[in-house]
């Protein structure tokens, strides 16, 4: 064990590749257990909770194949969901049914850790996915047909011959398995052909996927003399070959001795090699349980503290408050984690946080959303009401807040509702307020680091309350600034904090600045108007030309008053200048809001990053442009440090971090 323990990671791989190539030599003695189509799916999860799932899947499946040639099965837990379903071709003898499943189970697991995966046997299928398809016909991403080469020798006329037969057979094969149970196999002149649907599927959805399955599997025609259609519901062949089987060939005769000699191989191979999955499991698990126990050190500190206060919740009335993190219950998903609905005792309805843990990034996000904004209340920050730490994953609890996100309302196709303007001007208000007390209001400034649409929900009455502190920073009043790893949000980062990795306040001032144009506009930054370049140059040019009305969202109709939104479209442009010494604090912002008559100052002209440069994730490009823009800057005021240009995907959609 000790040996396996200091190989694991190479040994585990080396043997079940020597065991599968063993078995595609195996296999190809029998036609019918030659691969199709193996389809894995491009999720992926932690091997030690999918490994043993799947293989309680396999052998729960396994006894329903040997009595009855099929089987499904579903596992929900709370960690998983795995629903799985295997199926022989109907004409195939038990004996060799048993071989095609046993084939099947060795080679499906090429697909883990992937949460989903598929495989077409020519004499059997196999799927496991993390959600119930057993009646799904037919899956447009996924769909896929398997045609052999030309066979050399053929001419035109006879590939035009065998093109009509076959074209003719399918036909007749996908309307007799229909009416006959979901399956038909038949020949015509030559051609020979076999149509299968899956037991879960009903009968119009037999139809319509071996309808679908036709028009496919024509398509290798005149050229491919053996055809295969692989859909979700269903299987479809021809071939100049015989390959159909016997159902009711004699156990006694010599080809089912061969069948019983593989069955026995591949049962041997199938349990060496779920043997190996178990051993890297239990080492997988032991490697995992040493790595809990170092980041318990790390939240040590912490975890006293919290275990005697009341923001300590146990996991256990969080799990069963989420009806066990049922997916009826999700609220949504980020990069960092899933948000859940869960309701307390005495009906008090809550949001639930569950965080990923696949990288060290947890632990430090973990401690700002806890300890950096635990005693701070303020009507336009989400409340964290509590932790749990203890439990097989860390919790966040926060107040819920009913309306989702900004996000919802600002960008999507197919809104909930339009925002009036009156809500948007009092969300930016209250935005400028939140963003405030955490810059002035607070024993330390805390700098949030991702102000956005997406992370800024509306309660009951369209209150903002800014949410996700897991970037956020304080530090003391006596530094300037701090030089940290930048992460964030493209598009809503500050060029100075970009660039040179100098994070003050004001990299906050610029992203809200992004924001209340995004608001007034309806339009997203970073994905404008094609061939007019960022939000941020489209509405100074309009600005320049004493057009601002024609920023507002025209969703609104005109429907808003002129000089109230002129003043937002010019503090956001001013809290968005290249220079965050010209931009100005968030107290100053909120009074150049609420007060009747301010003054607000001339803004100069954003630094304009393209919109393509933004989309591709180009940093480097990004950090030139705003290299060249801060060159042409007064920037005395900051303390030049130098920092690396070494840029890596961060886990939030959109995000990066500076390693």
């Amino acid at each position: 064990m000790h040996f396996l323990s200091a190989k694991a990671p190479y040994l585990r791989w080396a043997i079940i590749i020597l065991l599968l190539r063993h078995t595609t030599l195996l296999c190809y003695s029998d036609p019918r257990i030659s691969e199709a189509a193996l389809i894995c799916g491009k999720n992926r999860t932690s091997v030690s909770i999918i490994i043993p799932n799947f293989v309680k899947e396999m052998e729960t499946i396994s006894q329903s194949v040997t009595d009855k040639g099929w089987g499904s099965f579903s596992l929900i837990n709370a960690n998983i969901s795995i629903y799985a379903l295997a199926q022989c071709h109907n004409d195939l003898p038990r004996g060799d049914c048993l071989l095609c499943y046993a084939a099947s189970r060795t080679r499906l697991p090429r697909c883990l850790p992937a949460t989903s995966g598929r495989l077409f046997l020519d004499g059997c299928f196999l799927r496991y996915d993390a959600y119930n398809f057993f009646n799904e016909t037919t899956d447009p991403r996924v769909d896929t047909r398997n045609c052999s080469s030309p066979e050399g020798g053929v001419g035109d006329e006879e590939a035009v011959n065998f093109a009509v037969n076959a074209g003719r057979l399918i036909d007749n094969l996908s309307g007799m398995a229909v009416v006959s149970g979901g399956f038909a196999v038949g020949n015509w002149k030559g051609v020979y052909g076999l149509a299968q649907c899956w037991k879960t599927v009903s009968r119009e959805g037999c139809r319509e996927c071996l309808a679908k399955a036709s028009r496919e599997v024509k398509g290798c025609l005149p050229n491919s003399r053996d055809g295969r259609a692989l859909n979700a519901g269903c299987y479809l062949r021809y071939s100049a070959h015989n390959f159909i089987a016997d159902p009711n060939r004699q156990a006694d005769d010599g080809s089912s001795a061969v069948s019983k000699t593989g069955v026995k191989i591949i049962i041997a191979l199938v349990v060496t090699a779920i043997f190996m999955i178990s051993t890297f499991t239990a080492y997988t698990y032991r490697k995992k349980s040493l790595k809990r126990k170092e980041e318990g050190k790390n939240l040590g500190p912490i975890l006293s503290s919290y275990n005697k206060s009341n923001l300590n919740f146990k996991y256990e009335t969080l799990e069963k408050a989420t009806k066990y993190f049922d997916p009826s219950m999700k609220l949504g998903q980020g990069g960092a984690g899933s948000v859940f609905k869960a309701t307390l005792q005495r009906g008090k309805v809550v949001a639930v946080k569950r965080l990923f843990f696949n990288t060290r990034q947890w632990v430090d996000e973990f401690f700002n959303e806890v300890n950096l904004i635990s005693g701070i209340e303020h009507k336009n920050l989400v409340k964290l009401l509590g932790c749990s730490i203890e439990g097989p994953e860390s919790l966040l609890v926060y107040e819920f807040v009913p309306n989702k996100s900004l996000e919802h309302y600002l960008f999507e196709e197919n809104k909930i509702k339009i925002l009036t303007w009156k809500e948007r001007f009092d969300i930016v208000v209250g935005i400028a307020e939140g963003i405030a007390f955490l810059h002035e209001g607070c024993s330390s400034r805390i700098i949030h680091r991702d102000i956005k649409s997406s992370n800024v929900l509306l309660d009951g009455n369209f209150a903002p309350k800014i949410a996700d502190f897991g970037l956020a920073r304080d530090f003391a009043a006596d530094k300037t600034h701090l030089s940290t790893g930048i992460a964030g949000t493209l598009g809503y980062m500050a060029p100075e904090y970009l660039v040179k990795g100098q994070l003050t306040e004001k990299a906050d001032v610029y992203s809200f600045g992004v924001l209340v144009l995004e608001i007034v506009s309806g339009r997203k930054n970073n994905a404008f108007v094609e061939d007019t370049g960022s939000l941020l140059q489209t509405v100074w040019k309009l600005y320049k030309t004493t057009q601002t009305t024609q920023v507002v969202d025209p969703l609104l109709e005109g429907v808003f008053p002129a000089h109230e939104a002129s003043k937002a479209i010019q503090v956001g442009l001013l809290c968005c200048q290249a220079s965050p010494g010209s931009r100005p604090s968030m107290s100053q912002v909120v009074d150049m809001l609420i007060l009747e008559n301010p003054h607000i100052p001339q803004p100069t002209q954003p630094p304009f990053i393209n919109p393509s440069v933004l989309a591709a994730g180009n940093i480097k490009s990004a950090k030139t442009l705003m290299s060249d823009v801060l060159n042409k800057l007064d920037s005395s005021s900051y303390t030049t440090s130098s920092s690396s240009s070494t840029y890596q995907s961060s886990t939030r959609s959109q995000d990066f971090q500076h390693q």
